[in-house]
């Protein structure tokens, strides 16, 4: 994972140390306050939508857990954070073809048919490119058949995005994972789509904010990675249920944002792509962290409003919503369908 990763951005990249983490095993166990079904619309802010999207994404899993269950969830993953190798090893492999795939990509050398060839070794990846060059960010006068046809529509920039959402898809999505990953499974479809949205969002927002648009979709697809490792957590500590006290769900978003920073630092990221999730959504950030905390806050919020968990007629969703982020939250609405 890390080599690819390192290619992807052409050149050596910068690794930082994990960032410090927010709770440690001494950490007091979590107030028992509990949240009576969603939080109500009109008092919408990022803080609210993150419960209401954890609640939802563990919705066939959630339940009551004691104080000192929540205090050993938190307490594995304070010490993970500062271990990002153990907890990189909590989460899939990408497919061997891509490393070839992204040199590839850098050199001018390559051919689109050359680039064809490679891609039609894996039917996955065909599929996965013809559909793309069809959506309606990328669509034409007339459908593209071929996986030649599709590179030329893509372009390598769409490539390269392309390449980042199918080798991320396993590693979100652990469909294949083990059967005793009751959790994991349970919550991994929903959690692929609210990353696979995110990652889009912040490739459209990135631009209006002076951040670079493959930066940011690959940033978007980084910042879930956290959550696969904080729910085997769950998993391999034996607890049949997805815990749902208020503090232990702020305090398990927050120490899955530290955990894909440092993940993201072990596997070879920018520093600046560490750093920007964990910042992601703070006040007076880099472009890259506040394209990616708008991008998680808008893919959460369509979701939600897909789902009917939100409304859309409910405020101050219209307001937030106005001017060109509409824009961004249809074209998200398209790409789910």
């Amino acid at each position: 994972m890390k080599q690819w990763l390192t290619r992807l951005f052409g050149g050596a990249a910068t690794s930082a140390p994990p960032p410090a983490h927010t709770s440690s095993p001494a950490s007091p166990a979590p107030s028992r306050a509990r949240a009576t079904g969603t939080p109500a619309v009109d008092a919408i802010a990022p803080a609210h939508v993150d419960l209401a999207f954890y609640r939802w994404l563990t919705e066939a899993v959630r339940g009551d857990a004691d104080a000192s269950a929540e205090a050993r969830i938190l307490a594995e993953l304070a010490r993970l954070v500062v271990d990002p190798a153990a907890a990189g090893d909590l989460v899939p492999r990408v497919p061997a073809v891509l490393p070839e795939l992204l040199r590839s990509l850098r050199d001018e050398t390559v051919s689109g048919g050359e680039l064809a060839r490679q891609i039609a070794r894996d039917t996955v990846l065909v599929a996965e490119v013809i559909r793309e060059a069809n959506s309606p960010y990328f669509r034409g006068a007339k459908p593209v058949t071929t996986i030649d046809g599709a590179v030329m529509v893509l372009g390598e920039n769409g490539l390269r995005i392309v390449l980042a959402r199918v080798a991320f898809r396993p590693v979100i999505n652990m469909q294949g994972g083990r059967g005793t990953d009751r959790i994991v499974r349970a919550v991994a479809p929903r959690l692929w789509l609210q990353s696979d949205a995110c990652a889009l969002a912040a490739s459209l927002l990135a631009p209006e904010l002076g951040a670079d648009p493959f930066e940011a979709y690959l940033a978007g697809l980084v910042l879930n990675v956290g959550l696969v490792v904080a729910f085997r957590v769950i998993d391999h500590l034996g607890l049949p249920v997805a815990p749902q006290s208020d503090a232990f769900c702020a305090a398990l978003l927050a120490n899955s944002r530290e955990l894909a920073a440092g993940i993201a630092s072990h596997w070879g990221l920018p520093a600046f792509v560490a750093a920007a999730i964990v910042r992601a959504g703070r006040p007076g950030t880099q472009p890259l962290a506040e394209a990616l905390g708008r991008a998680d806050l808008l893919a959460k919020l369509r979701l939600l409003l897909d789902q009917g968990v939100f409304a859309a007629h409910d405020e101050p969703l219209p307001t937030l919503l106005a001017g060109p982020v509409r824009r961004h939250f249809e074209r998200l609405g398209q790409h789910g369908q």
